[in-house]
Order: C-alpha cells, then sequence, then structure tokens
C-alpha cells in the first residue's frame, strides 16, 4: 500500500508540473544608450557612408603615385638589307640591329621629368664577311619645366584635392554618424512618448470604467440617475478608439526605430520593446560660446573650408598653365664602342667618351584662350566657394540660436504642464468628492477628468520636446558624438563606448 501511495504521489506530481504553462522568456529592456550602440553597428545609410574615407584614401594612393619612380626595359630588333651591283659585281648588303636598355624614369614635384638610362647597341653588317660592333651609353636626361608646368602648385594639384577629399569624406562619414545618434534619439523619443500616449489612454479608461461601475451603484441604491449612468458609459467608450490609434502609433513608432538600429523585417506579432526611462542631458545653452563651438565642431561647415582648399588648389595650378611653356632640356653621359660587349662597357665605366646635351624648347600660344578661361572659372569657383561658407555661417549661427532658445522653451514648457496637471489632479478629486456626496455631477467629473487627460498628455508632448529640443542642440553643434561618447577609429568604423556600457565595467 505505502508503494502505491508514492506512485500516486509522483503521478500527481508529473501531473501538475505538466499542467504548469511554461514560463515566457522575459523581453529584454531597449535602453537609449543600446539603441544608439545598434544604429551605430547595423544602419545601413551609415554603413554605405562609411566606404566613404576607404575610397578617398585610394585616391590620394592614386594621386601620389604619379611621382613614384618607374622601371623601363627595351629589347629591339632592326634589320635591313639593301642590294645594288657596281658593274658586274653584286652587292648585298644586310645590317641587323639590337638594341637592349634598362632604366628608371620619372617625374618630381617640381616638374622635372627625368631618366637615368644605360643602353647598348649591338650592329652586325653582312658584306664581304661580318662587321659586329657595341655602342652602350650610361647616363641621365631631365627635362625641367621654367615657367608653366614648374613648381608644386602645377604638380600637386591632385595630391592636395585628394587630401582635402580624404578630410572631407572623414567629416561625411562623421555628420553621417551625428544624423544617425541623433535619428536614434529622436525615435526613441517618439516611441517613449507613444507609449506614454497610450499608457494614458489606457488608465483614462480604468478610470472611466470605475466611475461607470461607482455610478451603477450608487443607481442601484437609488442616489443617482440613470442618465448619469449612461453619461459615464458613453465617456467611456470614447477611450476605446483611443486605444487602438495609440497601439497603432505604438507599433509605427517602435518600427521606424527598427529601421535605424538595422532590422529588416517588420511583423505585427513581434513583441514590443521595453523602453527604460530616457534621461534628458543637461545642457548649459550660452549662445555666443555656441555659435563658436559649432563653427569648430560641425561637419558640414568644415567640408565647405576643405572644398575652398581643394578650388584653391585647382586656381593655383590654373594660373600656372596660363604661362608660356619654356622647357631646359639636358642630359650627360658616357659613350663606349668596341667590337666587343664588354669592352665598350669598359670604357663607360671608365667614364670615356663623355657626352653632354643642353637646350631650350619654348612653346607659346597665340591667344591663352584656354588658360584665360580656366583660370576665370577657377577663380570665379572659390569666390563663390567663400561666399557660400560666409552663408553657411550666418546659417549656422540662425540655427543655434533657434536651437537654444528650444531647448529653454521646452524646459519652461515642462514645468507649467507639470503644474497644471497637478491642478487638474487636485481638481478631478475635489469633483468626485462633491459627486459621492450628491453634490456634484457625473458631468463635471467628466470635464475634469478631460481636462487632466489633455493636462497629462500635454506633459508627454513637452517632454518628447525637451528630449529631442536637446539632441537638435547637439545636432546644430556638432557635439552628438561627444555627447554619447562615440569615437571614430582610423578604420573608419565606430566605436561607441556609452555611458551604461562605460559604468559596467
Amino acid at each position: 500500500m505505502r508503494r502505491i501511495a508514492i506512485l500516486l504521489m509522483a503521478f500527481a506530481t508529473c501531473a501538475a508540473l505538466a499542467q504548469t504553462p511554461p514560463a515566457q522568456e522575459a523581453i529584454p529592456t531597449l535602453t537609449l544608450d543600446d539603441a544608439i550602440r545598434l544604429a551605430l553597428q547595423r544602419n545601413k545609410n551609415l554603413k554605405v557612408s562609411s566606404y566613404l574615407p576607404g575610397i578617398a584614401r585610394a585616391n590620394l594612393l592614386v594621386a601620389r603615385g604619379a611621382f613614384d619612380p618607374s622601371l623601363v626595359a627595351e629589347r629591339l630588333y632592326q634589320s635591313s638589307q639593301f642590294n645594288d651591283s657596281v658593274g658586274p659585281i653584286p652587292i648585298n648588303d644586310l645590317t641587323k640591329i639590337d638594341t637592349y636598355s634598362a632604366g628608371v624614369q620619372g617625374l618630381l614635384p617640381v616638374g622635372t621629368l627625368y631618366q637615368i638610362t644605360a643602353s647598348t647597341i649591338e650592329t652586325r653588317d653582312v658584306y664581304n664577311g661580318i662587321t659586329q660592333n657595341y655602342q652602350t651609353f650610361g647616363g641621365f636626361s631631365v627635362t625641367q619645366p621654367l615657367l608653366k608646368g614648374f613648381g608644386l602648385a602645377a604638380n600637386l594639384e591632385q595630391v592636395r584635392i585628394q587630401k582635402a577629399n580624404r578630410s572631407i569624406s572623414d567629416l561625411t562619414y562623421q555628420l553621417s554618424a551625428i544624423n544617425t545618434v541623433t535619428n536614434v534619439i529622436v525615435d526613441y523619443s517618439n516611441l517613449q512618448l507613444a507609449h506614454d500616449q497610450l499608457e494614458s489612454a489606457q488608465a483614462e479608461n480604468a478610470l472611466a470604467n470605475r466611475q461607470v461601475r461607482e455610478n451603477e451603484e450608487k443607481y442601484k441604491a437609488g442616489s443617482t440617475s440613470q442618465s448619469d449612468v449612461l453619461e459615464m458609459r458613453a465617456y467611456a467608450s470614447e477611450f476605446v478608439e483611443q486605444i487602438l490609434i495609440a497601439e497603432r502609433a505604438v507599433r509605427d513608432a517602435q518600427n521606424a526605430l527598427r529601421e535605424m538600429i538595422g532590422e529588416e523585417t517588420f511583423f505585427e506579432d513581434e513583441p514590443l520593446f521595453v523602453l527604460a526611462p530616457m534621461p534628458i542631458p543637461e545642457v548649459t545653452v550660452d549662445r555666443r560660446s555656441d555659435v563658436q563651438r559649432a563653427l569648430l565642431m560641425r561637419p558640414d561647415y568644415q567640408i565647405a573650408r576643405f572644398g575652398i582648399v581643394q578650388d584653391r588648389a585647382v586656381e593655383a595650378a590654373a594660373r600656372n598653365r596660363l604661362l608660356p611653356q619654356v622647357d631646359f632640356q639636358g642630359g650627360y653621359g658616357y659613350n663606349g664602342s668596341a667590337m666587343s660587349f664588354s669592352a665598350s662597357k669598359q670604357m663607360v665605366e671608365d667614364r670615356m667618351n663623355p657626352s653632354v646635351s643642353a637646350g631650350l624648347v619654348v612653346t607659346v600660344p597665340l591667344t591663352f584662350a584656354v588658360g584665360r578661361g580656366t583660370l576665370r572659372a577657377a577663380k570665379l569657383t572659390r569666390e563663390q566657394a567663400e561666399e557660400s561658407l560666409s552663408s553657411m555661417a550666418a546659417d549656422i549661427a540662425v540655427a543655434v540660436a533657434a536651437a537654444d532658445g528650444q531647448v529653454e522653451t521646452s524646459r519652461k514648457r515642462v514645468a507649467a504642464d507639470q503644474t497644471e496637471v497637478s491642478l487638474a489632479k487636485q481638481a478631478l478629486e475635489a469633483e468626485e468628492k462633491k459627486n459621492k456626496a450628491g453634490t456634484g455631477s457625473t458631468i463635471s467629473v467628466i470635464q475634469q477628468q478631460q481636462i487632466l487627460a489633455t493636462a497629462e498628455s500635454a506633459v508627454s508632448y513637452a517632454l518628447a520636446a525637451e528630449r529631442q529640443a536637446v539632441a537638435v542642440y547637439d545636432q546644430t553643434l556638432g557635439t552628438t558624438l561627444e555627447r554619447y561618447h562615440v569615437k571614430l577609429t582610423d578604420e573608419w568604423s565606430v566605436d561607441a563606448r556609452l555611458p551604461s556600457e562605460t559604468a559596467s565595467h
């Protein structure tokens, strides 16, 4: 019997465990820091921008490669035959020439074209026997522009343009990172606002349903009229639609945030994020210093400045091309000529038979129309860019003033709306007490509930406005990455060490 009792107890325990529903996996909380980190790692627009620095560095390598020396080797064979006769004697003259040369050539940043060459010409003349000769040369030659094509401005144009473009690409990537972080903050704030609106609608619905139950009990007790009960039921039914709209807003706001953090699928059955309270960073507004900081930190303003650097490089090169072409050409070396290659080469090594050349080549265009037009266009382009930079500085000053003002205004809105909520709660409590005492009315309670709901909604919107105002303030000053401790590494990727991560370490 005892054994049977033990088996029955074990069976009952197993049955109870089988009927116990499995514990649902808890949905992790998504903090703002987590959302920013995920976006920096997975946002598709930011990944597209991450290729720009690498491309710019490759183009700079190409521009600098124009001054790399080149190894040049040549092998040439030539054969010439002449058939003639002197009286009855036929003449058959066959000449064979083999040319071998090797050397190094290149271009210097000042425009010098140089070539260091070693060459041998083997000549075999077949005429009444074989005559063989080796002519060897070792030396160098240079072509040096003296006007057009001379100097760093003329020859480093592309290097200077690509160096500036490298900085522009880094700044463009930085700007993309700033915009990504700002958009994440805005989307996270919007999602939190949507959750707040949904919770507010649900709370108001619960409050209205409680009032319905209280009115029904009072109606049964004969202390209120049926019209009061119907009015409260009608009022409570309004929240069904509000809750549906709020739930839709939450789903849409979450999809927007999920896209920012690199998600690709958006299904209705996906769980909703559990959000952590979004902190509002402390911001000290100083209108004068904020403008100067924005001009120093904003990537788009620095991009415009580097654009002017490129325009100046183009203008300097165009000014050089307007000059006449005057080139110095010269060379120096040693020659050898012998019946054998070794003897001919030895003569060069012994510095016998020196060879010297020098001269000028002058080319003067008759109109200089191309040069004058190119220089004029380059100068106007540079002046236009400078005016555009000045206009951008003024726009930034206006944007900073607006961002500063929005931060201050949103703070005041939050304080004012919170005060209104406190007063509305007190008024609602007073009306509820009056209604319970029989000196008030259901209509008055409903009106106070609506006033409280409007005030609480205003607080939610004011808090969202303050969060986004601070985000836009950082974006306007170019300090977003600094605020959230985001660093762009030399490998043109992001290293996001956010406050929550550093605190955990």
